[in-house]
């Protein structure tokens, strides 16, 4: 798979894009559970006061919290508020002061008079320790501070606290300090935010004011949280998209490039149906995990990580919970892809024996039916198809078990968070939303494990894919262009000459073809014949650099062949294969397959010279007649034509014909043979065949037999001299016909 990865490097700039912006998705999705949590503890359970300092308080009320303060927080406390009476401030301020706290008309009132956040800070310290201590004296009297002053009933306690000697009040004071250090600092902010929303509803604020104030500038920041986690998620599914597009796109491109570049040799590894595999569904799988590698692998480990962090910064006590439920996903996915992977690889290669049962029934459907054969094809494709589907079924039986079990742990997780969070809460060490942020908290984690999980679902047949296309994309071509090329001059034009050629596959023990030595030269047609196997097409096919030579040289116009650049070399070459292949377009583009710029008029002479006018012109629509895939709306004979126009379209010095008049009947086969005499008569005429019919008038007759030379000459002289070719041709032809 990482071999893969530097097809990724194109898309460098929208890869970092989505990092920025499954950063800032996880931000935001992960600031939600916090503010939900402010609007459960702030919002419905403090009435929407968020700190312990008040925003304003009666006098009666500030001067029983300052008993509790010692001389330097009192003379902080001081400074920050101002003491607003109705005869000391302008009648336009009292009109403003007085409509938010009405109770101002009746008794003077401090306001808060900073807006530092420091000094807030240390405020919120101050009256976090000592207005718990005022609600405690007010509900329970002294004896909660262990004083055994006694009060009198109807007397304020405070007014006695205040004419105690300052030893006494030191001693309730510190008794109070220390005893509020037992209480949780959530409890005490629970009893400071009940306290100030007491005081603001006794001066006359708007209680339910400031509760729906602070949900909806609360409720406002996730809204535009959601709407930024969701923009970012967007952007970042269409650059997820576009990235794996262009990057399938680029490695399709390769691949078709890389096997363009295959020689036999390589095609003989690598099967034609699996090719196509790579191409379509290999690369379709790895399309995929890039989508859930951008939008999901990226975005869960920050998620992961942020969330944990969250967590130990409200809570780390139920962090165990998250810890357990990470550890059994992490136990379960390694378990899944040790199972799996081995299976997904089989899976692909069922794949690649499913396209080729398709392609051979598609092919030889016309064979099939001809032999009554379709129950036997039938059976042949049932078993490849029933392989594949026992194989689909176990992996999908095991990734099916996967959810059942992810939500199993996702539910147990929040039961347990439920049953231990309630007895935090009950015991005052924790707040019911803090609670609910620390639940969605973990769901968030575990839910990032779980889309991990998801992938590494993926991830095991996308990286057989990857293997199986990194191994076409890093095979070497055997034959490949020479570092430094020669070119060929004008002065030479169409000479082939073999000398002492040896050549044997690569794997074989033994040579097809061993030690050939002969000239082709221009003007002049050079047949070879032989027996089936005997190498005429492997030789053949040493001309246009199909395979390499074992021994010796194959020299066109007095150079080695890997002398020059491939390009070169079959620039010279019109090649009519022994099975006529044509592409699915019209006539006219098929034969100007070979030279773009041929004329109509050119496009009609090649199809005459080829004998291919009369069945094009039968046809209504002529030269625009369509030709299908593989030109199957076609006979044997018309595809073997239609090829000999597309290489006599191309005019080169050489033409090879590759036992490529074998589907013609006699009367043709003689007339195409006069047409291109004088169509290639300055042209160099290699002709493999069965026929001796076809070569009697041949310049030069080359006979195989087992790889070997067994005779060169024209007709007249092998019939005497070659033993091989007399009995080839009298397998043929009568003694009569071959004139002996």
């Amino acid at each position: 798979m990482r071999k893969l990865l530097k097809h990724m490097k194109p898309f460098i700039w929208p890869i970092i894009a989505i990092f920025v912006l499954l950063f800032a998705q996880a931000m935001s999705d992960l600031s939600l559970p916090s503010y939900m949590a402010r609007i459960v503890n702030v919002g419905i359970g403090q009435n929407g006061v968020e700190t312990a300092v008040p925003e304003a308080i009666s006098q009666t009320e500030y001067n029983k919290i300052a008993l509790f303060m010692t001389g330097a927080e009192k003379a902080q406390v001081d400074a920050d508020y101002r003491l607003l009476e109705k005869q000391s401030i302008s009648p336009a301020d009292y009109a403003i002061y007085v409509k938010t706290y009405p109770q101002l008309a009746n008794y003077p009132i401090y306001l808060l008079n900073t807006k530092v956040k420091t000094e807030l800070n240390q405020l919120d310290v101050i009256f976090g320790k000592t207005i718990p201590v005022v609600a405690a004296i007010e509900q329970n009297g002294l004896a909660a501070y262990g004083s055994t002053i006694q009060i009198p009933a109807g007397v304020d306690p405070f007014t006695v606290i205040a004419q105690l000697p300052p030893a006494q009040l030191e001693v309730i004071r510190t008794a109070a300090g220390e005893q509020t250090k037992t209480v949780s600092a959530t409890l005490l902010k629970q009893y400071s935010t009940i306290y100030i929303s007491a005081q603001y509803k006794a001066l006359g604020r708007d209680i339910g004011g400031i509760q729906t104030g602070f949900m909806l500038k609360i409720g406002m920041f996730m809204l535009l949280l959601t709407v930024a986690s969701a923009g970012c998620s967007i952007i970042v599914g269409y650059l997820s998209s576009k990235i794996a597009s262009g990057m399938g796109r680029n490695i399709r491109l390769q691949l078709f490039k890389k096997v363009e570049s295959f020689s036999n040799t390589e095609f003989d590894k690598f099967s034609t149906a699996s090719l196509i595999t790579m191409s379509t569904n290999d690369i379709t799988q790895i399309q995929m995990l890039m989508v859930m590698l951008f939008r999901i692998v990226f975005y869960a480990p920050i998620m992961g990580v942020g969330g944990v962090i969250k967590v130990i910064g409200a809570d780390s006590s139920m962090l165990w919970i998250i810890g357990a439920a990470v550890g059994a996903l992490l136990t379960m996915m390694v378990v899944m892809f040790v199972v799996v992977v081995p299976k997904f690889e089989t899976l692909q290669k069922f794949i690649d024996k499913l396209n080729l049962a398709m392609r051979e029934i598609l092919t030889g459907l016309m064979v099939i039916r001809a032999f009554n054969t379709q129950k036997h094809e039938e059976q042949k494709f049932d078993k490849v198809n029933s392989d594949l589907t026992k194989v689909s079924l176990f992996v999908n039986r095991v990734m099916v078990f996967l959810m059942p079990v992810m939500m199993l742990i996702m539910n147990g997780v929040v039961v347990l968070i439920v049953w231990i969070g309630a007895h935090q809460i009950n015991a005052g060490a924790m707040q019911i939303g803090d609670m609910m942020a620390f639940m969605q908290y973990a769901m968030q984690i575990i839910f990032s494990f779980l889309m991990v999980s998801i992938v590494f679902v993926m991830l095991p047949r996308a990286s057989v894919s990857a293997v199986r296309i990194s191994e076409v994309l890093e095979t070497e071509p055997i034959i490949n262009d020479p570092a430094k090329p020669e070119t060929y001059t004008a002065n030479k034009k169409g000479l082939v000459e073999f000398k002492n050629v040896s050549f044997r596959y690569p794997g074989a023990e033994d040579d097809v073809l061993a030690h050939i030595t002969f000239t082709a030269r221009p003007g002049q047609t050079t047949a070879f014949i032989g027996s089936t196997g005997s190498g005429k097409t492997t030789l053949i096919n040493l001309i246009p650099r199909f395979y390499d030579v074992t021994e010796g040289q194959v020299l066109i116009d007095g150079l080695d062949v890997r002398q020059v650049t491939q390009h070169d070399l079959r620039e010279k070459i019109g090649y009519v294969s022994q099975k006529a292949v044509l592409f699915s377009g019209t006539v006219e583009s098929n034969i100007k397959y070979a030279n773009e710029n041929a004329s109509a008029a050119d496009v009609a002479k090649f199809a005459e010279t080829a004998q291919a006018a009369e069945f094009i012109k039968g046809n209504e629509k002529g030269y625009a007649m369509e030709v299908s895939q593989g030109g199957t709306n076609l006979s044997g004979g018309q595809k073997q034509r239609l090829a000999i126009a597309r290489a006599l379209a191309k005019q080169p010095e050489i033409y090879i014909f590759d036992d490529s008049l074998s589907a013609l009947d006699y009367k043709t086969d003689v007339a195409l043979r006069q047409a291109l005499k004088k169509e290639t008569a300055d042209a160099t005429v290699l002709i493999v065949t069965q026929r001796v019919s076809t070569i009697m008038n041949a310049d030069k007759i080359v006979v195989l037999d087992n790889g070997k030379i067994a005779g060169i000459g024209t007709h007249a002289d092998l019939i005497k001299e070659s033993s091989v070719y007399r009995e080839i041709a009298l397998s043929q032809l009568s003694k009569e016909e071959l004139a002996i």
